[in-house]
């Protein structure tokens, strides 16, 4: 016998995962009033083990296109998921890019703008992110092996809380676009120095509206 999981995509929605309030899972959207569960990151044992565990449940989650597929079922112990279990949304949720140009599958650069002016004890970083067409609000902004960072605001700038120094890595995130490592330099010892990182499409995500099967057992011929 062999337990599985199955994903089906309904409706597609039009709300920005990029634009909820950020929880420790995920984010809230106002719009439902609910947790969208992100699990873009997450392992097929991962998301195996979630909908194992909160198999009565309907959920509200983030994926890429290609995480949709059967989930051999395997019982896994090693997390606990009680905070997720009174989420109520009726339905899985898929998002996609509030661009709306994950639907196309071209390479799009994104260019981050980064200037340093010299302070004591380290650098004061700011910058601007966009892509080919406007600025992009809700990028996330940390230093590399750490937990500070900041978010790009609605005009796609942003000004590190923490002074820099040389060597030191930014990473840039957001969902549908491949994370990216910028590391601060200042060969010439200049006041304000610019610095540009590209972006590139990570994967397709869709919006909206799924049913999920539950947890089902499958006869295999003997």
């Amino acid at each position: 016998m062999k337990n599985q999981i199955s994903l089906n995509i309904k409706t597609p929605c039009q709300e920005n995962f990029n634009k909820f309030t950020p929880t420790p899972e995920g984010g809230f959207c106002g719009s439902c009033e609910k947790e969208v569960i992100d699990f873009t990151k997450k392992s097929p044992q991962d998301i195996t083990a979630f909908f194992t565990l909160n198999k009565e449940k309907n959920t509200c989650g983030i994926f890429k296109e290609n995480q949709f597929n059967n989930f051999n079922a395997v019982p896994l112990q090693r997390k606990k998921y009680g905070i997720l279990s009174g989420v109520g949304l009726a339905c899985l949720a898929l998002f996609s890019m509030s661009t709306m140009h994950a639907q196309d599958t071209k390479t799009q650069s994104n260019t981050t703008e980064v200037s340093t002016s010299i302070a004591q004890e380290g650098f004061i970083v700011k910058g601007n992110v966009s892509d080919d067409f406007e600025p992009i609000p809700g990028v996330n902004v940390v230093l590399e092996n750490t937990e500070f960072g900041t978010v790009t605001d609605m005009d796609g700038n942003f000004e590190f809380p923490e002074k820099l120094k040389k060597g030191d890595v930014l990473v840039f995130s957001y969902v549908g676009l491949e994370s990216k490592k910028l590391t601060i330099e200042n060969r010439d010892s200049a006041s304000n120095i610019p610095l540009a990182i590209n972006m590139k499409l990570d994967a397709i995500t869709i919006m909206g509206k799924i049913a999920v099967k539950g947890v089902y057992k499958s006869n295999k011929s003997k």
